[in-house]
């Protein structure tokens, strides 16, 4: 079996002990003796049953946590990985809730909703960490954007494995933070394996420091299991970043001595032989020696700082034991935020609203407004800047309000998703603009597992007020990358909002209500749409989220569409009214929330359901209304529901082919007709 076991990089610059203050060295002393000591009692938890789940322990690790964090300020912002025990520690997080929260406790610092891989302390600028590999990258860059915008010399930490400096993140984020010169330090912890893999097979260079170069970042190598050395590099990194200079990488090679998780095998991929080299090179034990040869601290000074730790560690496991598990009743909390104040509700009725404006030009007025109110309010995508955007969705704001608040970006659509969720998390407001939904699927990660999550995971302590926006929709023989109708696909995720409006009205007044609130709001807008005019009311207004609108009056039958599908419906609507045939027009406008109660009402009112959909069948939106309907209001129903679906293959370019794709307005009407008849 060949491990490839990781190099002792003996090229790194050892640490001076000389050069540190006594009472800073014994205080990253001391936190070294917590990880370790807390860790230490986890694994023997884990044995004995009292941690659910996974556990991911730092021993062997300790001197780059405290060696880095010993220079943070409790506003400054850490962004941690699935191994981040050490890290939340280091940040502050008191031992009683990291143990709690892996005993699945209501005093744990999650509240019991992330266990060892999702450990959230805002409080104390401990903003997450996360199972998934690598977004804290992009999240820790988005802080920093966000520290940028608002004005604050703060600093933010990411912290991650050599397994993440492979994924697509860690390329993405470094670059965004060179070009923009962000207040960010990255720092990779090169333990040597990613899970079970070995660093020296995943990469062809295995140097990760002088990847920084590549993105204009100062870079450096340190040997990570010498705090003083750690401590240094860092402490320089910092002050950098706090004065504006800019992001740096910092390469620290060390080594895990546990398994990757407790209870995994150890030994299939490295040997006995070599976890117990590695554990000569103990970061604490070499720190001891070091305080003592130095005349920093006798034997004494440390033998009372491990009393009093070991009794930390036992009276908070001896806590975490003793809390309570949360209720049942609370596991629904803190999915969506309260409703934020905003615009004014109730705009002015369409008969009172003689002018007309586009789409694009009512969202962009819903934009402007906000943009003036709130000064935490950006915007990130390709070309939003000096150009206004493909879809004129930013015209004229960069004029006002330059480079700080429209941002261009790089085509690196994972990153500033993710960064977006990082800014967020620090206070500011992000719009990201992805031109096309189909652009977006490269972030879905960022999206679904962080985005719709932290803040449930977080237990409403990190707010998510991300509004995401592009086009949908298949018109203009755009194809079938430039065409996706995902709306069905997001709305099944808890913690997002769905929008898909149909005129600009709506545009405006549902983009306001977006961009006040704290939830994140995927906003789709039919390209089709764009260009198409409306009555739309002067000034700021916003229209509330769940409010089906009935665009038509009818008593025989109940047409339920969106987008699109609206303006076709309500003309088949007017042929059929020609026939004597009269029919309801529901817009649900918003499919998460969905109007379900609206639409229940009509059909309790005309006893059949149409509905119209733009996208396939399979998993849509069609289903989930027909569903609905079906459980709820059985009983009012004269005739089965029917459902109008775009054919279920990719968007051909052709426009012959293109046009045979989704429902016409004549397929609208015979579908309508035949079930009135029914």
């Amino acid at each position: 079996m060949s491990t490839r076991e990781p190099p002792v990089d003996t090229a790194c610059e050892a640490g001076s002990v000389e050069s540190m203050p006594r009472a800073q060295a014994l205080s990253i002393y001391r936190v070294m003796l917590v990880i370790r000591r807390a860790e230490e009692r986890l694994a023997r938890s884990h044995q004995q049953g009292l941690i659910h789940g996974a556990c991911h322990t730092y021993i062997g690790e300790e001197a780059i946590a405290a060696g880095v964090c010993a220079w943070l300020r409790p506003d400054d912002a850490v962004f941690s990985t699935h191994r981040g025990h050490g890290h939340a520690l280091a940040k502050g997080l008191d031992p009683r809730a990291l143990i709690a929260e892996l005993y699945g406790r209501e005093s744990g610092c999650s509240r019991g909703r992330g266990g060892s891989m999702h450990l959230f302390a805002p409080e104390i600028g401990m903003m997450g960490t996360s199972g998934i590999v690598a977004p804290c990258i992009l999240q820790a860059a988005g802080a920093a954007c966000g520290f940028r915008l608002l004005g604050a010399d703060r600093v933010a930490v990411a912290f991650f494995g050599d397994g993440a400096v492979n994924n697509g993140a860690f390329h993405e984020g470094l670059n965004l933070a060179g070009i923009w010169k962000l207040p960010v330090l990255f720092v990779c912890e090169n333990n040597g394996f990613a899970t079970e893999i070995p660093f020296a097979v995943s990469a062809a260079d295995p140097r990760v420091a002088a990847r920084g170069g590549a993105y204009g970042l100062p870079f450096a190598e340190v040997d990570g299991n010498d705090p003083f050395a750690v401590a240094a590099h860092a402490r320089e990194a910092i002050e950098r970043a706090r004065r504006g200079h800019g992001a740096t990488l910092l390469e620290c090679r060390t080594y895990r001595t546990r398994p990757h998780a407790e209870g995994m095998g150890d030994f299939t991929y490295r040997t006995r032989e070599e976890v117990e080299r590695w554990k000569t090179r103990c970061p604490i034990a070499r720190m001891r020696d070091q305080l003592i040869a130095s005349g920093h601290a006798d034997a004494s000074d440390l033998d009372r700082i491990e009393r009093d730790v070991a009794e930390l560690i036992a009276e908070s496991h001896a806590c975490a034991e003793r809390s309570p598990f949360p209720s049942a009743e609370s596991v629904a909390e803190h999915v969506w935020a309260r409703p934020a104040s905003g615009p004014p509700r109730d705009p002015p009725a369409i008969a009172d609203t003689p002018r007309e404006v586009t789409f694009t030009k009512a969202s962009l007025e819903a934009l402007t407004y906000a943009m003036a109110r709130d000064p935490r309010i950006f915007v990130m995508g390709e070309g939003i800047g000096p150009r206004g955007g493909n879809f004129a969705t930013t015209a004229g704001l960069f004029a006002v309000y330059g480079e700080a608040r429209l941002r261009d970006t790089p085509i690196c659509e994972r990153a500033f998703t993710g960064l977006a969720a990082g800014a967020a998390m620090v206070g500011a407001r992000p719009v990201v603009d992805y031109m096309f939904w189909d652009f977006a699927l490269d972030a879905v990660g960022e999206i679904l597992n962080q985005i719709a999550k932290i803040q449930y995971m977080s237990s409403g302590r990190l707010r998510m007020p991300v509004v995401l926006r592009g086009c949908v929709g298949i018109g203009h023989s755009a194809a079938t990358h430039h065409s996706g109708n995902y709306y069905s696909m997001f709305a099944g995720f808890p913690g997002l909002r769905v929008v898909v409006p149909s005129n600009p009205r709506d545009a405006k007044g549902l983009f306001a209500t977006a961009l006040a609130g704290d939830d994140p709001v995927l906003f789709f807008e039919h390209r089709e749409l764009l260009a198409v005019k409306g009555p739309v009311p002067e000034g700021d207004y916003a229209i509330d989220f769940g409010q089906a609108s009935i665009v038509r009056e009818g008593h025989d039958l109940t047409i339920v569409a969106l987008a699109l599908m609206v303006h076709r419906a309500l003309d088949a609507c007017d042929a059929l009214a020609r026939e004597g045939i009269s029919a309801e027009l529901i817009d649900p406008r918003t499919i998460a929330p969905l109007d379900i109660e609206t639409i229940l009402a009509s059909v309790e009112k005309t006893g059949r359901l149409l509905i119209i959909d733009e996208g396939p069948a399979w998993g849509g939106f069609a289903a989930e209304v027909a569903a609905a309907l079906a459980s709820e209001g059985f009983d009012s129903l004269d005739a089965p529901i029917r459902r109008l679906h775009g054919a279920f293959l990719p968007t051909p370019y052709s426009p012959t082919l293109e046009a045979a794709v989704t429902p016409t307005t004549a397929m609208i009407r015979d579908a309508a007709r035949s079930l009135a008849e029914e």
